[in-house]
């Protein structure tokens, strides 16, 4: 696991900087790692499959990262009670565009609190192409992200957001904050 954050804290660095390529060899290194990581962790584990498909978003492998998760968690008994396991499979929906699992997803990622609340509210305005509201909770997500001191991989970047933003761009709906925490994470 901590293999899987300091490859991510590296992604995020080259991304930061402008270097995509490094950026995207560097979360697929991340996704590897959180795969081996999910692979070896006690059940109910979740935290990694959600630092998989984000790392597998923001890497350019969306598709590839929602096939494996939704793979990974079908039989899971008790995904469909994790606000986490949610998370992961909320995101893996979007990404496959059945955007009623979404919305069910996303209310059972609420009870965990606020960064979860905050990112369930992006990712249902996602699914039901509600731009104001999307805008609204991104706006949010940013704000988190800007007041923390300190961040998972040891790097300042809104990764949640910039994963939002790569999806909504799929939609037509990103936002593109003027925010260095929340960089292009793609060729222009």
């Amino acid at each position: 696991m901590m293999v899987a954050i300091a490859a991510e804290g590296e992604a995020h660095t080259a991304l930061l900087a402008g270097d995509h390529d490094a950026a995207c060899a560097a979360y697929g290194r991340a996704v590897e790692q959180y795969r081996a990581s999910w692979e070896l962790a006690p059940p109910k584990s979740y935290g990694r499959i959600v630092g998989l498909v984000k790392a597998g978003v923001l890497g350019g492998q969306a598709a590839a990262v929602a096939t494996e998760v939704r793979d990974a968690l079908r039989d899971d008994e008790n995904a469909d009670g994790s606000p986490v396991a949610s998370y992961a499979l909320a995101v893996a929906a979007l990404i496959a565009g059945e955007d009623e699992d979404v919305v069910v997803r996303a209310a059972r990622m609420e009870p965990r609190g606020e960064a979860f609340e905050r990112t369930a509210a992006a990712l249902k305005a996602l699914a039901l192409r509600d731009a104001d509201a999307y805008t609204a909770a991104l706006a949010a997500i940013e704000a988190d992200f800007a007041g923390r001191s300190d961040h998972l991989t040891g790097v300042a970047i809104a990764d949640t957001a910039v994963m939002l933003e790569l999806l909504a761009a799929q939609r037509d709906m990103a936002v593109r904050p003027p925010s260095p925490l929340v960089p292009v994470a793609g060729p222009d």
